[in-house]
């Protein structure tokens, strides 16, 4: 087996996993390389948005933050931006 690779059992609903053979037909690789590819391209994402907010952060903290909610009026939400309903027990 090669140390750079690592095997890892999927599970996927079957209309997802339709979904990527087509696309990977259409791309001409196997759906293991696209969906490795597309882990990749959400890694990347997901770590350029993290550092990108850091430094957009600074070294502000949470409480940094408490003058605006202690500011905040009490008004309602605009319509449209409510809470859902609480149903149910949990």
């Amino acid at each position: 087996m090669n140390p750079n690779k690592a095997s890892y059992p999927l599970k996927l609903p079957m209309s997802i996993k339709i979904a990527a053979q087509h696309l990977a037909h259409e791309d001409g690789v196997s759906l293991n390389q696209w969906i490795a590819v597309a882990v990749a391209e959400k890694i990347g994402a997901v770590e350029t948005a993290a550092i990108f907010l850091r430094k957009k952060a600074g070294d502000a903290k949470p409480a940094d933050m408490l003058h605006l909610l202690d500011n905040a009026g009490n008004e309602p939400p605009p319509k449209g931006d409510e809470l859902p309903p609480v149903t149910g027990k949990k």
